[in-house]
């Protein structure tokens, strides 16, 4: 198995005749061919594949089931000299009763028989006048002419290192706690499902939808197929129906009602899911509960290439990239900010907020969030006391920016100029204003903090945080300077969404001119402006330009935080995430950078203030994110 575990899955809808066994083999092997084609290591095909689903009482003809065997031992020689897990579908007689079954073959020989479970009786489906329930059917052997002792039973997980492949068929799926529920348990990570499901108004949506939650409840792959338009249309439609899933997400799905041979072919991450049953508690407790043992069965892939890496990576993965999702996400995380400071602010019973303005984006979103909640509240926005505090190198750009939002928002507006207090300061620690050293940074940034916690104190106000979750994750802040707050409303925010919840506020909630504010603030580069400013006036620290840019390291964070992925894997990713954008040279450059800094700068994130948790990935100490803060970085710094 690859270090990286990733792995191809297929599935898989041939063009079938109803009881014509040659054909519908023969566009099986179509199939399997192109899924080999394709690099896949499993495919999955649709319930009874081999005989068609919709025989009907010719399942109970001796001729039917007799070529039905005949057709699984053509394709286990079919099998034999190729590489690839296959999951078919046929009938099998056993203790005279009849089972509808997934036959998992490979190399030549059938691994083991699945049967179907919950057998459906009621509207349109009435298989129990052909099929016994294999619910109870476990530690079973099956004998055929052409091979012996093959495993028969619902517990069965087909196992090749961290692959480990377990089935459902159908109905099952549709049950109170589907079998792949207790497979999931018992270590199963791929869940396949071989189904026929027929097309009425509106199932197909709710198909996906319980398809997509039961991989996310299970934190597992799921591929699922559907048997096709030319089974018998006597009463039912069928679609051929497929979709591949992974915890929680379609990654594939193929297009429904195709008169041709159809497979979907993708690239599944078994790391990833790994990661999430480690994290999951509720998980790891539910597989203490459940005692029973799977049935693994063994087997070993002579490869495990996938091929060309064509797996979609998100290079934004804090941000929806649909437009419509996007806005909806940027309205729910105004809530949820809006919300928290709201009780904040009432459980103090205090009715004035504090912030610190900088002409930033991190500064702008606090103060628009606040904003809103003294709206929400009922509170005058004059209430709202914004100080601008221009230092040494303040610009006129940024300064000129803040005044006139903290005005056109109608917030009470107080400028103070921290110049003379700092050069008083560097009197008093005896260094030298010509020395723009971290000193000299940090004095400014702690002067600042000194100000507005103390007019907080005067006016009996609460100090609004800016920083936000990216330069938390880098230590990019002045530890008890901007550090600190009395309430952090930007503290899971990460900067490439910050970025998108500024534009929606200029795009839909405000007016032309506060807009046009907006708007410019979005285009200035990101900079603490502790340094001073060029002769032309313009800014010389851009902080992209020292810690490296901001998508980057919100990548790298998303992934090392949300996944635990190896530096090794998170380097992969991000070459094919940003291959358009940056060499792997600089890529590989600010990893380590990241690194580095999320290990060294974690004492800032034990100490720091209440704020709301807004996405997947927090770094509060009290909650998400519990880490030493004197743990060595050399074991992620090794190539």
């Amino acid at each position: 198995m690859s270090s990286m575990d990733f792995v191809r899955v297929s599935a898989a809808c041939p063009l079938t005749n109803v009881a014509d066994i040659e054909f519908n083999l023969n566009n099986i092997k179509l199939c399997i061919g192109r899924a080999l084609e394709q690099k896949a290591k499993l495919v999955v095909f649709p319930e009874l594949c081999i005989t068609s689903y919709t025989c009907a009482d010719l399942f109970e003809q001796q001729l039917l089931l007799e070529k039905s065997v005949e057709a699984l031992k053509n394709l286990c020689d079919y099998s034999k000299d190729i590489d690839i897990l296959i999951a078919v579908g046929a009938p099998l007689t056993y203790n005279c009763c009849l089972y509808n079954c997934a036959y998992i073959i490979f190399r030549g020989s059938i691994l083991g028989i699945v049967p179907k479970s919950y057998i459906p009786n009621y509207e349109e489906f009435y298989e129990k006048r052909w099929f016994t329930e294999g619910l109870k059917v476990i530690d079973e052997k099956v004998n055929f002419y052409f091979q012996e002792d093959i495993p028969f039973g619902t517990n069965l997980i087909f196992t090749c290192g961290n692959f480990k492949f377990g089935i459902e068929i159908c109905e099952d799926l549709w049950t109170v706690v589907p079998p792949s529920s207790y497979l999931c348990l018992m270590g199963a990570n791929i869940i396949g499902n071989l189904s026929a499901s027929n097309e009425v108004v509106s199932k197909s949506t709710y198909r996906r939808n319980l398809i997509s939650s039961q991989s996310a409840r299970c934190m597992c792959s799921y591929i699922y197929s559907s048997c096709g338009v030319f089974e018998s249309s006597t009463d039912l439609v069928f679609s051929g129906d497929m979709c591949i899933s992974e915890n929680g997400a379609i990654l594939k799905s193929g297009e429904r009602f195709k008169r041709e041979n159809q497979v979907i072919t993708t690239i599944v991450d078994l790391g990833r899911l790994a990661g999430q049953r480690l994290r999951n508690v509720s998980f790891r407790d539910s597989v203490k509960l459940f005692l029973e043992k799977p049935i693994e069965v063994k087997f070993q892939f002579e490869t495990m290439d996938y091929g060309k890496f064509d797996r979609a990576v998100d290079k934004h993965p804090f941000v929806p990239s649909g437009k419509d999702e996007r806005e909806l996400r940027c309205r729910e995380i105004f809530n949820i900010q809006t919300s928290a400071l709201a009780k904040r602010v009432s459980h103090t019973n205090l009715k004035r907020a504090v912030i610190g303005i900088s002409g930033g984006l991190d500064s702008t979103l606090a103060l628009l969030v606040t904003v809103k909640t003294f709206d929400m509240l009922k509170i005058s926005r004059d209430n709202i006391i914004t100080v601008t505090m221009p230092g040494f190198g303040t610009t006129d750009r940024t300064y000129n920016n803040a005044v006139d939002l903290c005005k056109s928002l109608g917030t009470e507006l107080r400028e103070i100029n921290i110049v003379d207090a700092c050069l008083q300061h560097f009197k008093d620690i005896s260094h030298d204003r010509e020395i723009h050293d971290v000193t000299y940074e940090n004095v400014q940034a702690r002067e600042r903090t000194q100000i507005i916690m103390d007019i907080a104190n005067k006016e009996g106000g609460l100090v609004i945080g800016t920083g936000d979750l990216s330069e938390l994750a880098l230590g990019w802040c002045t530890y008890n300077g901007d550090h600190m707050s009395m309430y952090s409303v930007n503290c899971s925010i990460p900067k490439t969404l910050v970025r998108y919840l500024v534009r929606y506020v200029a795009d839909k909630e405000v007016s032309k001119n506060i807009s046009d504010i907006l708007i410019d603030i979005l285009d200035t580069p990101v900079s603490p402006e502790l340094l001073p400013k060029d002769k032309n006036g313009k800014i010389v620290q851009k902080t992209e330009d020292i810690v490296g840019p901001y998508e980057l390291h919100d990548f790298f964070l998303y992934y090392f935080v949300r996944h635990s992925y190896s530096p090794e894997k998170i380097l992969f990713l991000a070459k094919q995430a940003f291959k358009n954008d940056y060499t792997n040279d600089v890529i590989c450059k600010w990893l380590k950078v990241f690194t580095k800094r999320f290990f060294t700068q974690q004492f800032k994130r034990s100490a720091i203030p209440d704020g709301p948790k807004v996405g997947t990935v927090s770094l509060s100490p009290r909650g998400d994110w519990r880490m030493p803060s004197d743990a060595s970085f050399n074991l992620w710094m090794q190539k």
